[in-house]
């Protein structure tokens, strides 16, 4: 049996480009930020609904993968998200 410091592990950064990049993954990140953003989007506090409406998907291209977020754009959504905390929840909600 090998003890702590007895195996040596390289990763190799394009299996994990590769891996990452797969469309299943990418699928998969897609189904649990648009799942965050509906229960974002059902539990936010309506004023004015621009926070609401302000609410949607980005992707971005990094080095090994795309990475999928859920941001909002009213000009209010930093005060209202410390204030409520509805995004934190939603994220909480989405990764069950």
């Amino acid at each position: 049996m090998a003890r702590s410091g007895d195996t040596e592990v390289e990763f190799t950064p394009r299996f994990f480009e590769e891996v990452l990049r797969q469309p299943k993954v990418e699928r998969l990140t897609d189904e649990i930020a648009a799942a965050a953003l509906a229960k974002m989007q059902a539990d936010a506090p309506r004023d004015t609904e621009a926070y609401v409406e302000g609410l949607h998907i980005e992707h971005h291209d990094s080095r090994y993968r795309r990475t999928t977020r859920v941001v909002g754009s009213d000009e209010k959504t930093l005060l209202i998200e410390s204030k409520t905390g509805t995004m934190a929840r939603g994220l909480k909600a989405a990764k069950r």
